[in-house]
């Protein structure tokens, strides 16, 4: 977690974001890097005129403003912070920016209820979700603390999600959380006590996964045992994989992501399968 990405619109939850990445770099010795998608008007971004140069340039000199602003405020003070202005889709923009800068997380602000939904269903920072290679941990509210002790983490317990499993593990342990391993049991997709306990030992055999919990949760619906589950516990962090375009419901049918996320009223950080 050497570095850590934070794409920036300047609103108070993408600030609520860049909190939580500047407490995580001061525990980790991390560098920051500050991101802004230019959202000019249409006929700005794709007009050869060099009439729309002024116009254009007032745009790229608010985002350095609104960067100075931030380099002001005071949970800033003794951070190194790295900022970049792009100028395509925001996906597009953060692929490129942690290819050039090696980035190992990404820490993106959600707006609450009605922003999670946007987020999560055809929007920009969904196509990160889905698309990145690199973990998001999506910030909700504003953290004066950001301590992770109990961290669940919610899958099917397929062999094809051992790899997000490890990248979870890795990041539990780096930040020093005990892992809660999930299996949520519907009455869709019923399974017996022991058959759900022999899925998963068999899930963590051989993976070396250390301090860490197996847990069977019955519920009307997965994402209704996530979040029962998450505040039983005291839960500070819900984490799960996606599988690229198939997105966080590869494993959770129809619309959990959106109703899972749109009602944690905590962290959430995505691994890709």
């Amino acid at each position: 977690m050497k570095r850590i990405l934070v794409p920036t619109d300047f609103s108070e939850q993408a600030e609520n974001a860049l909190k939580v990445a500047i407490k995580l770099a001061k525990n980790y010795d991390s560098e920051i890097y500050v991101l802004h998608s230019m959202e000019m008007p249409l006929h700005l971004a794709s007009s050869a005129d060099s009439g729309s140069l002024p116009e254009s340039l007032f745009f790229i000199k608010l985002a350095e403003k609104r960067f100075s602003d931030l380099r002001k405020k005071d949970y800033t003070e003794g951070i190194a912070i790295n900022e970049a202005i792009g100028h395509n889709e925001i996906y597009e923009d953060i692929e490129e920016a942690c290819k050039k800068n090696n980035i190992d997380l990404i820490v993106m602000g959600s707006n609450g209820a009605s922003g999670f939904k946007e987020m999560f269903v055809g929007s920009n920072t969904e196509k990160v979700v889905r698309t990145s290679k690199i973990p998001v941990l999506v910030i909700k509210n504003n953290h004066p603390e950001f301590n992770i002790q109990n961290f669940v983490f919610a899958t099917d317990f397929s062999e094809e999600g051992r790899g997000a499993l490890d990248k979870a593990h890795k990041f539990a342990k780096k930040v020093g959380a005990k892992m809660h391993l999930l299996f949520v049991n519907t009455p869709a997709d019923f399974k017996t006590s022991s058959q759900a306990q022999a899925i998963m030992e068999n899930f963590v055999r051989g993976m070396g996964v250390e301090n860490y919990t197996l847990n069977i949760y019955n519920d009307t619906s997965v994402e209704k045992g996530i979040l029962n589950y998450a505040q039983q516990i005291n839960a500070q962090l819900i984490g799960m994989g996606t599988h690229g375009r198939k997105g966080i419901s590869h494993f959770f049918n129809g619309s959990i992501s959106e109703d899972m996320v749109n009602h944690a009223n905590m962290p959430v950080i995505t691994f890709k399968i």
